[in-house]
């Protein structure tokens, strides 16, 4: 039997609530009632606790429908050669306790809504104990905004086919809280530059160029805070990395409140297997900001460097990204959006023949001068 899960009714009229990013509350999909996030967490907290006890009551009920089928007798078909725990092909099925039907997904999945009757339905377990996050940055803008972003991102592109942004639609705009560790540190750095400083002057019927060469050290420590890694495994990592940054002002104590009306995942790659990528990252940083000091100069190379890396906490949090999917000429295109900026990520089809045609129209009259140079 399906396990339990627990979902956010309008205490007005049992309407599926959602979260409004723009006014930071809760509001009913049918009566259009608005409550503040506090309010709803004190009439869920009671509720979440039932839907835990459903859940353990669930999960001993099957042990013991297992059990009695493994004791078979010969008056019933035996089923025990068969695979009926959906957790071994890393799915796990509930029930929606507004309509009762059985809703499929997987191991990570932590918020989602039921397919007949759309009800926001939140996964009991998933952010309880250790799987909790610490913070949650709420989404700001809507689907609509998503989309607008979406055709902004088209503008200003000569190679993208024209068809492309007239016959394209969007498969689908989801919103998702993604899971993020959030690493703090101090990096030990100091590295040795090479500069040149060049200056130019005539003597006679020449031109002089004198370069001058300079050996330049730096060294210090660089303090980071919250350096987000994303640890999902479903998300692409370029684009998750392309969509930052955010808004820290905006970080919240984590609520399941926020979550209704998006999907949410919990973490499925490990603090471990995401810190080097968090290492990566505040050593590329510090190594900039040293260069950043070194002024003055013609031209600037790095020749050596040294980083130390002192490793401090890991919070986890989940940051709000929509996912727009379209497709055109037979391929997927992927495009990320951030939920709280709007900065929008992804890649275009190139229409090569306006490529070659502007090609054409630049190397037509550059070669004609060339050869007016060189033969007449």
């Amino acid at each position: 039997m399906p396990a339990q899960v627990t979902n956010y009714q309008c205490p007005a009229c049992t309407g599926p609530l959602h979260f409004v990013g723009a006014s930071g509350k809760l509001q009913c999909d049918y009566c259009g009632s608005v409550y503040n996030i506090a309010d709803i967490e004190a009439l869920m907290a009671e509720k979440d606790a039932k839907a835990s006890d459903a859940f353990q009551k669930e999960n001993a009920k099957n042990k013991q429908d297992n059990k009695n089928k493994n004791n078979n007798n010969g008056d019933n078909w035996d089923t025990s050669g068969l695979n009926q725990n959906w957790n071994e092909d890393g799915l796990h099925s509930y029930n929606c306790p507004s309509c009762g039907a059985e809703l499929i997904c997987d191991a990570s999945t932590a918020a989602t809504s039921c397919p007949y009757c759309g009800n926001p339905t939140i996964v009991p377990g998933q952010f309880s104990g250790t799987l909790k996050p610490d913070f949650v940055i709420p989404f700001k803008l809507d689907q609509k905004a998503a989309e607008a972003a979406l055709k902004k991102h088209y503008k200003g592109r000569p190679f993208l086919p024209s068809a492309f942004t007239s016959q394209n639609h969007i498969e689908k705009i989801q919103g998702v809280y993604v899971p993020f560790w959030l690493y703090d540190g101090v990096a030990d750095a100091d590295a040795e530059f090479h500069a040149t400083r060049s200056s130019s002057h005539r003597e006679g019927d020449y031109e002089v160029t004198v370069t001058r060469h300079f050996d330049v050290r730096r060294a210090g420590d660089i303090r980071f805070e919250k350096v987000p890694v994303d640890a999902s495994s479903k998300m692409p990592d370029d684009h998750m990395d392309s969509i930052e940054p955010y808004d820290y002002q905006d970080l919240k104590a984590f609520s399941t409140a926020y979550l209704p009306g998006y999907l949410a995942d919990r973490y499925d790659v490990s603090v471990q297997d995401c810190a080097k990528r968090a290492d990566k990252r505040c050593e590329n940083t510090a190594l900039r900001e040293l260069e950043n000091t070194v002024t003055g100069y013609d031209s600037i190379s790095i020749t050596r460097s040294n980083i130390k890396l002192r490793r401090g906490k890991v919070s986890y949090a989940l940051m709000p990204v929509y996912m727009l999917n379209t497709k055109w000429g037979g391929k997927d295109f992927l495009f990320a959006m951030n939920g709280q900026t709007g900065k929008m990520v992804g890649d275009l089809p190139i229409s090569w023949g306006k490529f070659w045609l502007t090609f054409a129209a630049i190397a037509a009259p550059l070669g004609a001068l060339i050869y007016w140079l060189l033969y007449l």
